[in-house]
Order: structure tokens, then sequence, then C-alpha cells
């Protein structure tokens, strides 16, 4: 009897043994097909992204699906909890966003501008009006081209020389000949225009090589090549004056892209290297600087002296900013809606919900461009009407942060922001600052189209000129300077400006009546 309960007590560990393994194992199982779902879903979510991508509209918007005239429910418990005070605010920030929404009425056909010369051209009946009446005239405007063309400009200077004086010397009087580039058949105005079709508008120089055949003069692409790096050469005192008073400013914007790069050392490929890009939004200047990596510690030293704003993307790399002395770093609104719009089809709910709030923070903004509000009207509208949204942010933001996947694209969006929260606020505290660094990033399409058409630069020295011809036209354009006509000013009147005086041929600061032709 005693050796059958020990028998029985024997089977019952060997079963709970058993029952343990097949739960340990179960357990693990589980575990494997959680994550195996999370990978699924991972999946799911990049491939939706690749296919927005390649067959889905490029613009960031965020047009929420309930009617606005609409009673909600709230679906979480702190939404209904909301002060109503703050509610009310939004309402009106709302109705007065949309307001300005209303589409115009089409302004019908384009005006021609008046500044444009007339040929005016007079067509009569081909039958016999002998006797007739005129009783009117029928006007009709066109907009017609004139083909560009070459010409030759021959200068003429009479030498003259003085009569011996009474020690037999003489004088030889000449008028100087003040030209771009010394024993170069190109003026100015050609010169600018190879430079506008390279830098401005991304022609490869064979393109331009094509242009000037079909004009009458065959020019070698060595040629072309050689008066690109002369005129480079003639900026590069200049682009130095440049780069120096956009690190003067106090506020700029940093942001960077890539750019493939030939070079000699690797042969069959191209070398990877950087754009990094500043704008100083009060004198509205770019700054283009190459880089052969995207490591920041040559573009962060330079802001090793630096006092003031600096608003950058959300590049781990600009995280320790946030620590500098002196310097106030501010993160973009707009690449953490980013997070959230792509966050919708994974939680739709919370998604919406924290865009509809930054939407709000876009719609402020735009209500200050409209009044156009000064710097210290817009600081107190913040502080009165986007201070208590930023702050219902946070609050839904904190609530949530435990219910969610981390490594769900609604995780990371809660990441994003909390890891830099304290930078997102930072906009409030001046009114001169942005929401977000927008037009930094606008600055740098020029690159992105200019990728699309010469592919690479063909030499570090090339992708430095690229630098400097896209910072100039860049301040240009942002400006509102014809880039043509401000380098062929600079070009005809560089030789002839003193160097302490180089400040005034920046497009930020020059005299812009000096432009008009």
């Amino acid at each position: 009897m005693e050796k059958q309960h020990l028998s029985n007590d024997q089977n019952t560990a060997q079963l709970e043994a058993k029952i343990s393994a097949l739960e340990a194992t179960l357990l693990e199982k589980d575990s494997a097909i959680q994550k195996l779902n999370q990978d699924v879903e991972h999946l799911a979510f990049h491939n939706d992204q690749m296919r927005r991508l390649i067959f889905g509209s490029k613009r960031e918007r965020f047009i929420p699906q309930v009617h606005p005239d609409q009673l909600t429910l709230s679906f979480e418990e702190e939404v209904a909890a909301v002060s109503k005070a703050v509610k009310e605010e939004q309402e009106k920030i709302r109705i007065e966003y949309e307001r300005k929404k209303v589409r115009k009425q089409h302004p019908g056909r384009m005006q021609l501008p008046g500044h444009l010369p007339v040929n005016e051209i007079s067509i009569e009946p081909k039958e016999d009006t002998t006797g007739m009446v005129c009783i009117g005239q029928e006007i009709t405007e066109e907009l017609d081209y004139t083909p560009a063309k070459l010409h030759i400009n021959r200068y003429i200077r009479n030498k003259y020389i003085t009569k011996e004086n009474e020690k037999a010397d003489q004088k030889q009087v000449i008028a100087p000949l003040n030209r771009p580039l010394h024993k170069c058949i190109a003026s100015a105005n050609l010169l600018g225009m190879i430079f506008t079709n390279k830098y401005l508008y991304h022609l490869p120089v064979y393109r331009t090589r094509q242009m000037l055949i079909q004009m009458g003069i065959t020019i070698p692409d060595s040629t072309l090549e050689s008066w690109i790096k002369l005129g480079a050469n003639l900026l590069r005192p200049l682009y130095a004056v440049h780069r120096l008073h956009v690190f003067r400013e106090i506020y700029q914007m940093i942001d960077e892209s890539p750019i493939k790069v030939q070079d000699r050392s690797k042969k069959g490929t191209c070398h990877q290297g950087y754009m990094w890009v500043r704008y100083a939004p009060l004198s509205k200047s770019v700054l283009f600087e190459y880089y052969k990596s995207r490591s920041a510690n040559g573009p962060i030293d330079d802001l090793s002296s630096f006092r003031g704003f600096v608003q950058t993307d959300g590049y781990s790399g600009y995280t320790f900013l946030a620590k500098k002395a002196g310097l106030t770093h501010l993160s973009c609104w707009a690449h953490a809606r980013r997070y959230f719009e792509t966050a919708l089809k994974n939680d739709k709910e919370r998604a919406s919900h924290v865009l509809n709030l930054i939407q709000l923070l876009y719609a402020i903004e735009a209500i200050a461009r409209d009044k156009n509000l000064s710097h210290e009207q817009r600081h107190a509208q913040r502080l009165e009407k986007s201070l208590p949204v930023i702050n219902e942010i946070g609050a839904y933001l904190n609530k949530h942060k435990g219910s969610v996947m981390p490594m769900s694209p609604i995780g990371k969006a809660f990441e994003y922001c909390k890891n830099r929260w304290t930078s997102l606020q930072n906009y409030l505290t001046n009114g001169m600052l942005e929401i977000d660094s927008n037009l930094v990033e606008n600055s740098i399409r020029p690159l992105a189209l200019g990728r699309k058409n010469y592919l690479f630069a063909g030499s570090h020295d090339a992708a430095k000129n690229i630098a400097m011809f896209y910072s100039f036209f860049g301040t240009c354009k942002k400006l509102d300077i014809d880039p043509l006509k401000w380098l062929r000013y600079v070009m005809g009147n560089i030789h002839t400006t003193p160097a302490e005086n180089f400040k005034e041929l920046l497009p930020q600061f020059i005299d812009k009546s000096l432009l008009q032709e």
C-alpha cells in the first residue's frame, strides 16, 4: 500500500513537471506569436508608408472625418474634463480659421504686366474701305517671346600720351577696363546666364552648351567648366562675408540633406556628402555649407560661441543643443505632426485627437499672420491661446503614454514629443520665433530638384560651389530679388568694391534700385 502511495506521488510529480514544461512552452509560443504579430503590424505599417510615397499625395494635411457642425462624443474621460474656457477659446479660433479658408472667386484672365514694351500691329480688312467710317477698334493682346541672341561687345579705348617735360618723361593715359574675368571672352551677362542655368534652373553644362550652339557659337565643355571655376573663385570672398553675417544672426534654423559626390579615391561609387543649411528668418538669409559627412561636429562646432535660438528637426545629432549654455533649442511641430499623421491607421482615435489640437496651434499662427501682428503681439497671443492648447496636449500624452506599444507608430509619436517637450514649447518664449522649421526645409528644395538633374557633384570643390550659389540664389528668392540681375551687378562691380564694403553687395543688404535695368 505504501509503495502504491509512493508511486502515485511520483506520477503526480511527473505530471506536474510535464504541465509546467507545457505551460512554459505555451508561454514561449504565445510570446513568439505576439512578436510575430507585432512584426506583421510593423511591416504592414511600413508597406502602407511605401505605398503612400509611391502612389499617395505628398502633401501633409489632416482633415477630421467628423462634420464640424455635428456634436461629438468624447472617447476618453479626460477629454470631457477639459476646462470649458479652453474649449470655448478653441472653438473661436477654429471658427475664425475656417472663415479665412472660404474659397475666393476666380479673378478671371491674368492681366499682362504694364512694364513690358508693346509692339503695336495694325491689321486692316482686305475689303475696300473707301468711303467707310471707322466706328471703333477691337484690341487683342498676346504675350510674345523673342529668342535670346548673342552679340559682341567691342571696347575701343583710345590711348593718350603727354608731351615730354623738362626731364623728358611722358605719361600715358587710357580708360580702365572693368571685366569680371581677366582674359575671358565672356561678359558678366553671359556668365550670369551660365551660372543661373546651372545653379538656379539645375541644367547640366552640356545643355547650356547646346543652347549656345543654337544661338550660333560652339564653346567646348572644358571652356565652360573653366569659366564656372573662375567665376566661383571670383565670388568666394563674398561668400565668406555672407557666411559671417548669417552666423551673427540671433535666430537660425538648421537642417541637412545628402548629396552624391564623385571621389577619385572611390572608383565606381560616389561619396555620400551632406549639405548643411542655415536659414536666418530675421534677415531672410540662406546659407548652404558642404561637409563630407553627416556628423554634426563641423556645423555644431561653429555654434560654440553662439548665443541665441537654434531650431532643428528631430535628428539625434541636435539633442545636446538643449544643454548648451546661452543657446535655446527649438524643435519643430511640423515633424511632431508628421508622426501622428502616419499613426492614423495604427490608432485613429488618439492620433486624430492630437492632430486636432496641433491644427489649433497652426490656426493661431495663421491668424497672427493674417493680422500682421508684431513680435510682441504674437508673443502675447501665443501665451493667451497657444499655451492652453499645448498644456492640453501634454496632459493627454502623459495620460496615455503607458497604454500604447512603445514601438508602434502611435508609441513613437508619443515618444518623439516626450523627448522634445521643452524644445517644442520654446517657440512660445519670443514672438520672432516660428512654430516649425519649414522655412529652412523650403530652402533645401532647390537641392532636391538639382539632384534629379545633375545626379551628383563632380568633385568636393564642385559641391562647395553648389553650396555657395545656392546660398546666394536662395537668399535672392527669399527677398524677391531677380538672381540674374543681382549676379550681373555683382560680377560687374566686385572688382571696384573695397573689401570692407562687400556687405553692400549681398542680397540681404544691397540697394535694390541698383539692380534696375
